[in-house]
Parts: structure tokens; C-alpha cells; sequence
């Protein structure tokens, strides 16, 4: 079973990415695992090779982009719960002088109306983090507040901005507290290369080549999109890295109704259709309900991608999780596949699915 998921992942590397590791999970129980690729295959834009190319492997490390959203979205819930956030209350309370119309639910399902993204770095190239954080905090909003559905990093970085002052800490600190020691997810953080221990750093998969980064050939080990490098390498929107593995726990954990990070309500009204209109699927808080682009043929699966070309599907209806890290980005954006390799790896789960009754 294992062969056949290599086999898809060898079809696409290094075609479509230098390196891929997928997981899927039946009934909770890893049914499939294949690791293929080169961690650090180039060493620049032009597609050189690199004098030294690591095998990617099962304990690989992928920078998961917009998948960071979902977590955001669990410490805000796990605050809901106690009452530090209401989801209808404006975030003006957090945030004085901000829109009173727009909310956290409005900003988890992309409805409050904000511009797509921001490209801080460019507008303020001297500024510090904070006070690029300042400016994203006061970005105007600049379509209709409730919808249509426009997809807006800027809404998640707020979002996660609200967490902090909710919460009483960084957001960096909020997850790891509220769901990676939770769940144990040893691997999963933020800025892996700031933590200076090169034993974690030969395990990072390299991006995209960023000549106006410090530091020779491709990014790796800090975050690969631009706006969450400017703040810092932590934010809503992007800046988490993990293991496959761990990250199969953390959507078996949303599988089962929380594993210890919410309450099972709580994970309900996250897979909940919030009515979000315009989209080519259906929004929960901060998920993707059925989106085409990465469930294939598990209909009704939720989730969500990164640009870096990472997905989480799970379904509960099949008892399925699956989990595709890659590193599509490198060293370049623009690969043509990943949308057909997520699905291929989508079909493997439901072949495997189709050979074991429903428990």
C-alpha cells in the first residue's frame, strides 16, 4: 500500500516539487506513508543543482504556509471558549478604531472585507515588525463587510493579532501552548531556523530563491511568504512549519472532535457551513468545506492548502486524514501539478479506504 503512494509521489518529483512526504490515515491508523525528493535541490532561480542535495524523509520538516490558519483558528476557538473572544463581537475591542462591523467570524470566513494581502515590506522597507503590524491593523477595508467571500491573508493576520491581545501572549506562544504541547506535536513551530540547532535545520525542505533575503541559495528554515516574514516569521496567516507526521495529528485531533485542544462543539461550529457566499466551496471557521482544488474525491472532506504546496484533508464521514507536504516553491513559483498531485494522493486515500470496512 505504501508502494503505491511512493509511486505517486515519484511521478511528481521533482517535476512538480523537489520533494514530497504524504500520510494517510484510516480510522486513525497511518495506512499509507511515502517520503521522495531532495530537500535542497537547487541552489538558485536559474536551476543549478546544489553542490549538497539531502533526501527528504519521513521526519522532513515543510514550511506549511496558509495551513498556519487553521491553527490560528484553534487558539481562537480555545479562547472563545472561555470567554476571552466573543466571534459576533467587533474586534474595535481589541483593536481601538477598527471598523466595529468587522468580527473574528467575519475574518475566519473571509467576509469582513479586506484586501487579499499586503505587501508591508514593500511599503514600509525600514520599518521594525511592530510597527509593520501596526500599519496591517489599520489597512482600510475596501469591499463589502459580510460578503461576497474574498480570500484575505490581511483579515488572518488581524485575526491572529486578536488572539495575542486576548490571549495575553505572541501567537507563537499561544500555539505552541494551546495546541502543539496539547496535542504533542514535538516538530511544529515557528521560525525553525532562529532556533540556531542545525539538527532541526537539515531537516527543513528549501523554498523559493529570495535574492533580497540575507544569506546564500534558497530560503529555508524561515518563512517562505513575504508579508509573514515581515513581521517577524509569526502571524495568522502564515509562518508555521511541521512534519508531516504532526501534523496528521493535529487534523486527527479535529477528526475526533478536538483531542484535548476544543470542545467538540467548538470543532462543530468550525466545520460548520458559515454561509459564506462567492467561494467554489464551503467555509467553516478559518476551513475549506469540499474545495476542490485539494480534496479530489473525497467530497464533503475539509481542510486547507499552502501556496508553499502543502494540504490537510480530512473526512469524517470516511475517517480519513491525509496530509501532502511539499516544497512546490523551489526554487521558483509557477510549477504546473500540485493540484493534480493532491488529488492523486486524495484517490490513494479512498482506494485504501475502499479496502477496509467502516469501523
Amino acid at each position: 500500500m505504501t508502494d503505491r503512494l511512493g509511486a505517486v509521489l515519484a511521478g511528481a518529483v521533482p517535476r512538480v516539487c523537489p520533494a514530497a512526504v504524504a500520510l494517510i490515515a484510516v480510522d486513525g491508523s497511518v495506512a499509507a506513508t511515502a517520503a521522495t525528493g531532495e530537500l535542497v535541490r537547487y541552489a538558485g532561480a536559474e536551476g543549478t543543482l546544489a553542490a549538497e542535495r539531502p533526501p527528504a524523509g519521513h521526519d522532513s520538516i515543510f514550511d506549511l504556509a496558509s495551513i498556519s490558519k487553521l491553527f490560528t483558528t484553534a487558539v481562537l476557538l480555545s479562547l472563545a471558549e472561555e470567554g476571552a473572544i466573543g466571534l459576533d463581537e467587533p474586534v474595535a475591542a481589541w483593536i481601538p478604531g477598527h471598523d466595529p462591523r468587522v468580527t473574528p467570524r467575519r475574518l475566519l470566513t473571509h467576509t469582513a472585507g479586506l484586501p487579499p494581502t499586503r505587501r508591508i515590506d514593500l511599503e514600509l522597507p525600514g520599518a521594525d515588525a511592530s510597527e509593520r503590524m501596526e500599519a496591517m491593523l489599520r489597512t482600510p477595508i475596501a469591499h463589502p463587510v459580510g460578503g461576497p467571500y474574498l480570500y484575505s491573508d490581511v483579515g488572518l493576520v488581524i485575526a491572529g493579532r486578536v488572539a495575542e491581545l486576548a490571549g495575553g501572549a505572541p501567537l507563537d506562544a499561544l500555539v505552541r501552548a494551546r495546541v502543539t504541547d496539547v496535542l504533542g506535536l514535538p516538530d511544529t513551530g515557528y521560525r525553525p531556523a532562529a532556533l540556531a540547532r542545525a539538527a532541526l535545520l537539515a531537516r527543513v525542505a528549501a523554498t523559493e530563491w529570495k535574492p533580497e533575503r540575507p544569506g546564500p541559495g534558497c530560503v529555508r528554515g524561515e518563512v517562505h511568504d513575504e508579508t509573514a516574514y515581515a513581521l517577524g516569521g509569526v502571524a495568522g496567516h502564515a509562518g508555521l512549519f511541521a512534519t508531516a507526521g504532526d501534523l496528521l495529528a493535529f487534523g486527527e485531533a479535529l477528526r475526533q472532535g478536538g483531542g484535548g485542544v476544543l470542545r467538540r462543539e467548538s470543532v462543530a461550529e468550525m466545520l460548520r457551513d458559515q454561509g459564506a457566499e462567492g467561494a467554489a466551496f464551503r467555509h467553516g471557521l478559518g476551513v475549506r468545506i469540499g474545495d476542490p482544488a485539494i480534496v479530489g474525491p473525497l467530497s464533503g472532506a475539509f481542510g486547507h492548502s499552502g501556496f508553499t504546496g502543502t494540504s490537510l484533508v480530512v473526512d469524517p464521514a470516511r475517517g480519513l486524514t491525509v496530509v501532502l507536504l511539499t516544497n512546490a516553491v523551489h526554487p521558483v513559483r509557477g510549477r504546473d501539478g500540485i493540484r493534480e498531485l493532491r488529488h492523486a494522493v486524495a484517490g490513494e486515500a479512498l482506494r485504501l479506504r475502499e479496502l477496509q470496512p467502516l469501523t
